[in-house]
């Protein structure tokens, strides 16, 4: 008897402003890469920290998004902790910067440079 395939869900999501820039910055890089890689580790004062890197190559165990034209890597240790997460991009007067709109965030520092997360259910 063949056991059923099952779809997995998709890990992250990027608003239209995410992609873009992160687009633009790969068009603007002065070495070739194939994508953005996050993840997350341990710091703060909340506990977590999200991390981005530029991948100049696919690791082994990279989970692999490709949403509105921009590869992004999840590093296998933080897929846990990402899925259902949607990335975003946004500028205002004082500053600018990718923001993690993630589901799994169970708390944030007052400065919101780190996070509190709990692994995704099920």
């Amino acid at each position: 008897m063949a056991s059923a395939s099952r779809t997995l869900p998709q890990v992250m999501k990027l608003t239209d402003a995410a992609a873009a820039r992160v687009r633009d910055i790969i068009a603007k890089a002065d070495k070739p890469v194939v994508g953005l890689r996050i993840g997350v580790k341990n710091g703060g004062c909340a506990g977590m920290e999200y991390t981005m890197e530029w991948a100049e190559d696919q690791k082994p165990f990279d989970e692999v998004v490709e949403d509105k034209g921009v590869k992004v890597l999840i590093d296998a240790k933080a897929m846990m902790f990402l899925l259902g997460t949607e990335m975003d991009f946004q500028s205002t007067t004082l500053k600018s910067g990718f923001v993690f709109n993630n589901p799994n965030q169970v708390s944030a520092c007052g400065c919101g440079e780190s996070v509190q997360l709990k692994p995704a259910e099920g």
